[in-house]
Parts: C-alpha cells; structure tokens; sequence
C-alpha cells in the first residue's frame, strides 16, 4: 500500500518538473514574462475606471475596429453599470453611425439599415475569406482576447496566483504586446510574442488619437487605456460579479453563525 507521504512528495515532484517545464519553454521562445501591471480592477473589490474605459474604447474604435471585430459586445452594453457610462442617447447615435447587414426582407432578400442599441458590433470583414485576401491572415475578434491570452508564470508563481488572486495575466500581456514593438527598422518584431515575429505591425504611435480629458497621448497611455477596456469587453458582468460573491460571502458568514449558536442552544443542556 502507497503511503499518503509518498503520494504527496511525488505530486510536489510533478508539479516541480512542471513549473521547470514551463521555464524552459520560456526561456527557449526568448520571451521575457510580461511585468504585472496595477489595474484598478484587480482584486476581490476592484472595479472599473470609467473614464479609462471610455479613452480606451476610443482607441478601439479609431485604430483596432479597422482589422479586429468585437462580436459579443452589443452597443447597449456600453451604458450598463460597470461599463464606460455612456448614456442611452449616446448609443443609439453611435449604433447608428454603423450599417448592420439585415433580413432577408418581404422579397427575400438581405438589406442594410442603421445599427440600434440591441445591435451586436458588426466585424470589419464580411466573411474569414475576405480578411485573409486582405490581410494575409484573420485577425482575431477582440471580444474576449483578455481571457483567451495568457502566458507562463512558471513554478512555484502559478501556485501563488490563486491565492493573491491575481487573474490579469491575458490583460498584462496585451500590455506588454502593444509595447513590445522595440525594432524601428522592422514593423513586425515584437518583444513579447513567441517566436517574436507578429503578423499585425505596430498600430500605436504617440499622438495618433487624441485625447480630450488632458491624459498623455502617449503609446503606453494608449495600450494601458485599451488593455483596459478589452477586460472589460471580455468581462463586462466584472464589477457585479464581485459585489454578489461579497454578499455571498457575507451571507455564509452570517449563517455560519447563526448555525454555531443554534447548534450550542439546542445542546447545551445535553451531557457530553
């Protein structure tokens, strides 16, 4: 019979040679790990900063809409609570700037007409094909790119992880993709993919998108700005998430209690 001491000292093992794994990987792609960023949405009571959220859908919307789509967010979920905050008269207006492929009609036929709040973000190709005739490739959709990116923390980091609760990893690395781009005579070289050729050429350049509340136009302004608002399209339920674990937690707290000292009055005159 295996003793329980064995198993655990062999499970430490595996999880050792994993993490060392990891490293090596690391280390053959010569990629460094992406530095941990302050977010003020990390942590079990961060939240969103609104403003930031807004410059950062506006560098979307000026330089990524052109190549990347965001399917899954539909213009209304710009002004629900925990989003930028825009108000429903600006959606309807910016839903309307978009012409959203409809039907088909009486007719049988397909047709265009002006987006509407309901309306999801429309991609920037009509079909895969088209964007590879394009563009040499398909650009990935933006819409949940902060969770669906990530990278290696190696041993013993991504034991830790749980515990300090650290989830950024996708939005970290966005960060240090759109700020990677070290190379000036070559476009396409970045610090931090692996491989370090990338299929999409720098897109930032201070001073391309103006900035109208006296925030730095600055490229690292920008990739922190749109980082920002990516976690927020691949999570835009965020902020409400955490406030009904508190009160979940707060709840199992309270009835805990309740249980204890219903549990000491029902037995307290009961001999042990």
């Amino acid at each position: 019979m295996v003793q329980p001491k064995k198993i655990l000292l062999s499970a430490a093992l595996v999880l050792g040679l994993a993490g060392i794994a990891d490293f090596a990987i690391a280390a053959d792609a010569h990629a460094p790990a992406p530095e941990r960023q302050s977010w003020s949405f990390a942590g079990p009571f961060g939240s969103f900063d609104q403003a930031q959220l807004q410059r950062g859908f506006k560098i979307y919307r000026e330089v990524c809409a052109n190549c990347h789509g965001l399917s899954k967010i539909a213009f209304r979920n710009l002004a629900e609570e925990g989003g930028p905050g825009f108000s429903e008269a600006q959606v309807k207006a910016l839903a309307a700037e978009y012409k959203i492929k409809d039907g088909p009609n009486d007719q049988g036929e397909m047709f265009e007409r002006a987006g509407r709040a309901s309306d999801r973000f429309p991609s920037p190709f009509p079909n895969p094909e088209t964007a590879r005739a394009s563009l040499g490739a398909v650009p990935p959709d933006m819409s949940l790119l902060a969770k669906a990116r990530s990278y290696s923390r190696g041993f013993p980091l991504f034991l830790i992880d749980p515990i300090i609760q650290y989830q950024e990893h996708g939005v970290d690395y966005i960060y240090a993709l759109l700020n990677g781009y070290s190379k000036k005579d070559d476009a396409n070289w970045n610090d931090y993919f692996p491989g370090n050729k990338i299929g999409m050429p720098n897109p930032l350049a201070d001073g391309q998108v103006e900035y109208t509340d006296g925030t730095p136009a600055t490229v690292k302004q920008y990739a922190k700005d749109v980082s920002a608002f990516l976690m927020w399209a691949a999570e835009p339920k965020l902020e409400t998430r955490k406030k009904t674990g508190f009160r979940v937690i707060a709840f199992l707290i309270l009835l805990a209690g309740l249980t204890y000292f219903t549990k000491k009055k029902i037995w307290a005159n009961v001999a042990h």
